[in-house]
Formats: structure tokens, C-alpha cells, sequence
């Protein structure tokens, strides 16, 4: 038997341990986290460790990293719409505990049509509501006040993620994050979607739109108006079944006037 376990049997394992914590300290080194807050940075092991789907199902934790990485030791308010477990008592709250695990400082809320109060806890705090419903909505981020991140991982049904994009993208944040979650439920007609790609009334389509809104400064129609959304997104980035959004003022210029010398060469000409 080596020194080491002789030591260890002789003093029992809880004394082990706590003499190894003392020649720790004494060493001047920091101690290496275990448990939770050894993987308190990492979101794809958060969210393995709450048995949220948001890894291993879906793949979207390795991109809500790579997002919202730049929030992990702010004060904010994260809001995701849908809390999970469906009607089944008991059920649910898994990413909301991945949040609140990831974001020590934040305020973690969740709205879901069902109510999920038992999920509440320190800094989580959920609310029951309806987001086909804007008076819903409304209510809901009244009662939260500032917000920074909206999640929607709700009905997944395309004129919900519509009305609920409409209602809260306008009271998020200058410099917040948006994400729609389940996109592929746009391209099912069971799920309120559609097998045309080009159907105007799906998520999907709205969501295709934001990037032509991206550019709206370089549209050639003199009448056009930009839309709230044209004005406010400055990023959209498109995944496997999840999209995020950055919203801020998109006012960069464009060069068309000067390189479509003809076109506003004649049409000058003409007036």
C-alpha cells in the first residue's frame, strides 16, 4: 500500500479531504472548482447537467455562447417564452436553471401558458401568459421592466412567433439579443407552417425578411419606407433550426448614389 492510501485509511476520507483543502491554501494555488462551478462557463454542460434540449436534441447552446458570452457577468434581464413540461405537473424549468447558472448576476424569467411557479426561486421568476396574445405579452414585460434578451422557445407556431416577435422585439433593449428557437416548424404545415419556401405568413419568412432589411439603405424604390425592424436590427444570424437576432440603430450609409452613377445621374436630370 503506497504512503498515500496508508495516510488516507489511517485519518478516514473527511479528514483527507480537509487536509487537502489546508496543503491547498498553504500552497498560495486556487483551488479548482468542482461541481456546479466547475462547469459554470461552459453552456453545452449546463445544459447536459439540467437536461435542457437545447443540447443534444438541438445543438443551440454552442451559438447562445458564442452571443451572449459578452453578458455572462452583467447585471440583465433574460426573458424566455416557454417554459417547458407542457401541462405535466412538476415538469419543466430545465433552461431556466441553465441561465441562472451561466449568468450569476442576471434575473432569469420565464412566461409560459401553463403556470410554472414552481420553478420559481433566487433569481428566477416565472409568469403565466399567452403569446398570441399582445395584451399577454405587454403585461408580462411591464412587470419586468428592461429587457435584454428574449428567448422564444414557445408554441414553435409560426403566427405566435409572429405576434410575439411584433409585441417585445420593439420594448428589447438598444444592443439585445433576440432568438427565435424551432424554426423548422415553419416548414410544417401541421404546426400552423408550410411547404412553400416562399409562403409569406410563416416565422421563417419573416425572419428571411429581416436580412433584406439589413439592407434596406441599398433599395433602389425612392419610396420606399423602412420598417421599425429595418431601422432596428443590425444582425441576423441563421442556424439549424435557430436564429438570432442583434438589435440596434442600422443607419451605416450606402454608397449607391455614386456607384449607380446613371441611374441617379438621369433621374436627376429629369427633375
Amino acid at each position: 500500500m503506497s504512503i498515500r492510501a496508508t495516510v488516507k485509511s489511517v485519518v478516514g476520507e473527511k479528514n483527507w479531504k480537509a487536509l487537502r483543502r489546508l496543503k491547498q491554501r498553504l500552497s498560495g494555488k486556487p483551488a479548482k472548482p468542482t461541481g456546479l462551478a466547475a462547469i459554470s462557463n461552459d453552456l453545452n454542460k449546463l445544459a447536459v447537467h439540467f437536461k435542457t434540449d437545447k443540447w443534444g436534441t438541438h445543438r443551440y447552446t454552442q451559438h447562445y455562447q458564442r452571443h451572449l458570452q459578452h453578458l455572462k457577468n452583467e447585471k440583465f434581464n433574460l426573458l424566455e417564452i416557454g417554459i417547458g413540461g407542457y401541462s405535466r405537473s412538476g415538469q419543466g424549468g430545465a433552461s431556466l436553471r441553465m441561465w441562472k447558472a451561466f449568468f450569476p448576476k442576471a434575473q432569469i424569467f420565464g412566461m409560459d401558458i401553463h403556470d410554472k411557479s414552481f420553478v420559481d426561486e433566487d433569481r428566477i421568476t416565472t409568469f403565466i401568459g399567452d403569446q398570441s396574445d399582445p395584451s399577454s405579452l405587454n403585461a408580462v414585460a411591464d412587470k419586468i421592466g428592461e429587457l435584454d434578451v428574449i428567448i422564444d422557445d414557445g408554441s414553435h407556431r409560426s403566427p405566435h412567433v409572429l405576434t410575439t416577435f411584433a409585441t417585445l422585439f420593439p420594448r428589447l433593449k438598444d444592443g439585445g439579443i433576440y432568438a427565435v428557437e424551432d424554426t423548422q416548424s415553419s416548414y410544417w404545415p401541421e404546426w400552423m407552417g408550410s411547404e412553400d419556401l416562399d409562403a409569406p405568413h410563416t416565422s421563417m419568412a419573416m425572419l428571411k425578411r429581416l436580412a433584406d432589411g439589413l439592407n434596406y439603405e441599398e433599395f433602389v424604390d425612392e419610396n420606399y419606407q423602412p420598417t421599425y425592424t429595418d431601422l432596428n436590427v443590425v444582425g441576423v444570424h441563421f442556424y439549424h433550426n435557430l436564429v438570432i437576432i442583434e438589435k440596434g440603430r442600422n443607419a451605416e450609409g450606402t454608397n449607391k448614389r455614386s456607384a449607380l452613377k446613371e441611374r441617379y445621374g438621369k433621374s436627376k436630370s429629369k427633375s
